[in-house]
């Protein structure tokens, strides 16, 4: 099993962009969606039905707002 121990200094919501970039350890989503994301090595994914009040373990540095529906995104530094 996978063990995360984020720690976040900080906190700030994301508005989804296509170019945009974003420094984050996690992302918190609070509304159900799909959730689209590059990575800090450059993985561009796509999670499908993110329940609402997840937390992403997950380093990245943009969420897409093309193929991205999930709402009340915080990124976690």
């Amino acid at each position: 099993m996978l063990q995360n121990n984020i720690v976040a200094a900080s906190a700030a919501s994301v508005t989804p962009s296509d170019t945009g970039e974003i420094r984050a350890l996690a992302l918190y989503v609070g509304g159900a969606g799909n959730l689209r994301v590059l990575t800090t090595n450059g993985d561009d994914v796509t999670f499908t039905g993110v329940p609402g009040g997840f937390l992403l373990p997950l380093e990245v540095r943009r969420v897409y707002s093309t193929s991205t529906t999930a709402t009340s995104i915080v990124a976690l530094r």
